[in-house]
């Protein structure tokens, strides 16, 4: 259900101090206005990593509670500590490694998870548990990158394939492409898992790199882009295929900066009253 990521202290601190701003923000302030609370809520943060964007919400939600979940005990180390600054937060953590884990059912009103790292049979795991947590008319929330983000890199991954036969990895590379979410198929899947009024809204960004090897030691690239891209192709080694991406985007960019695409994507849905 969760990544098998575990970030370390040091990569904690990177992800919270270039991945969230850089990146994750983009995902973070779509759902931040698609989300809808009363009079009081109560929300669970599935993957929360280093609790972004929580304190935004307790800020804009007086009434809001949050319980952030996370299988990264480093990551949960540092959300706490933002949390203790803000002493008055209704914000707590605690590592999980799996869903629905020791959660009792229908106790949220709200849940949220920003740009989980899951293979595509995983997402319906994802939803299901998230029906079962959350109460009568409660509000599921997902961001994540939809089909046509990281095109730049997919077609040097395509031109890798062609250029050394790898007919295999070409194959697995277009049924990856073929399964990835859209508008209609995140809708499909969120109804399957029984949910409704379902809205899913996209915005088109870019995410500039200087080099290759820009972006292949940007936090952002290396902490949830990569991996995203990973999670497409679990069997695949992919080493040699993004290496030569990296010297490709030197090649093809050597006189201007990459731009790479990105479907900014965001599903809410409702629990049936």
């Amino acid at each position: 259900m969760f990544s098998p990521d575990r970030l370390n202290p040091t990569d904690a601190a990177i992800f919270e101090t270039f991945v969230v701003p850089r990146y994750l923000s983009l995902f973070g302030e779509l759902a931040l206005g698609m989300l809808t609370i009363g009079e009081a809520g109560r929300l669970l943060h599935v993957g929360c990593r280093t609790g972004y964007p929580d304190l935004k919400l307790v800020e804009t939600f007086e009434e809001l509670e949050i319980l952030g979940i996370d299988p990264s005990p480093s990551a949960i180390e540092l959300s706490r500590h933002k949390a203790a600054l803000h002493r008055d937060a209704p914000v707590q953590y605690r590592v999980e490694d799996s869903l629905p884990g020791e959660l009792e059912p229908g106790v949220f009103t709200h849940a949220l998870a920003l740009h989980p790292l899951l293979g595509d049979s995983q997402r319906g795991e994802l939803f299901s548990a998230l029906r079962w947590l959350l109460c009568a008319g409660g509000q599921a929330l997902i961001g994540l990158p939809l089909r046509g983000s990281f095109q730049e890199i997919i077609d040097l991954l395509r031109e890798y394939a062609l250029k050394y036969e790898e007919a295999d990895f070409l194959k697995a590379l277009e049924l990856s492409l073929a399964a990835r979410p859209t508008i209609e198929t995140i809708s499909d899947e969120l109804e399957a898992a029984g949910f409704e009024d379902i809205d899913v809204e996209v915005r088109q960004a870019s995410l500039p790199f200087d080099s290759g090897r820009a972006f292949v030691e940007d936090p952002a690239t290396r902490l949830l882009i990569l991996p995203e891209i990973r999670s497409w192709l679990p069997a695949a080694d992919l080493e040699r295929p993004l290496e030569y991406a990296r010297e490709a985007i030197d090649k093809y960019w050597s006189e201007g900066k990459l731009e790479l695409t990105l479907n900014v994507g965001c599903a809410s849905a409702r629990c049936p009253l």
